[in-house]
């Protein structure tokens, strides 16, 4: 599957744009749309990658499932406008898919965690906590852990333009990375892989490329991640959310990192 497309040293077709004084290399957004034992839940602008990753990782944080064992199969169908999952869950956890569906419209743009939420308390669900007490992170661990992101992110390389959530030990060395448009898309995949092998979710921490929302917060403390750190600031809902579910939360500060949260 193409993940990317190149222009530039050919006539450039419909819809594409010439560059000058070189190849530029533009990442692939497609309509990736969820069916859960066949009916429609969502669709999403996403990467064409690690889709069943995606499959996953969004079922969980979305809350259509509980466990990954709750998932009896993953169907890829690619489509002249899209791929289409096909999901065989739980029929027991259809009545909370109908409920779910009720509270967002179908369609969900890459940036965006919340398209569609028409119930302002959805915002305010109180996360569970992930720890006793907040673990910590050593700031070289950190520090390596960005580092090592750098080249850990083969399409990000290539077009400069996708987010990286990653998977480190407490020592920061990164055991997984997964890419996206979307850096909420980017923490699905992740946490997909991440489930899928059977990580243990007290014994690493979550980077992410890019700046971290609530909803970067929200997903993590769903599923037991204990500790986050971004490259750029937090929003100020995003450390009470952090706070509220006992998470550590840090963020870059210049060639450091700082402790946001608790």
């Amino acid at each position: 599957m193409t993940t990317f497309q190149r222009f530039g040293d050919a006539p450039p077709r419909e819809g594409e744009t010439p560059v000058t004084g070189g190849t530029w290399r533009v990442p692939s957004e497609t309509p990736v749309a969820f069916v859960y034992n066949k009916r429609n839940y969502a669709v999403m602008l996403a990467t064409p990658a690690d889709m069943e990753d995606f499959a996953v990782g969004f079922s969980l944080t979305e809350r259509v499932v509980d466990t990954v064992d709750d998932i009896a199969n993953v169907d890829i169908h690619q489509s002249a406008w899209g791929i289409e999952l096909h999901l065989s869950i739980a029929p027991e956890k259809l009545e909370r898919l109908d409920i779910r569906q009720q509270r967002r419209n179908l369609v969900g743009r890459a940036g965006c965690g919340v398209c569609g939420l028409e119930n302002a308390e959805t915002f305010f669900e109180t996360l569970p906590k992930v720890a006793d007490a907040p673990v910590e992170v050593a700031m070289e661990a950190l520090a390596g852990a960005l580092a090592d992101l750098r080249m850990r992110q083969p399409l990000n390389e290539a077009t400069k333009t996708v987010h990286g959530a990653a998977w480190a030990s407490r020592d920061g060395a990164i055991q997984t990375v997964r890419e996206d448009v979307g850096r909420h898309n980017a923490l699905d995949k992740l946490i997909g892989a991440l489930t899928r092998e059977g990580a243990d979710m007290a014994a690493g921490f979550v980077l992410m490329s890019s700046r971290c929302s609530y909803e970067i917060i929200e997903k993590c403390a769903r599923i037991g991640v204990q500790a986050v750190a971004s490259v750029s600031g937090p929003t100020s809902f995003a450390i009470a959310k952090a706070r509220e579910a006992n998470l550590s939360l840090y963020c870059r500060d210049g060639k450091t990192f700082v402790r946001a949260a608790p």
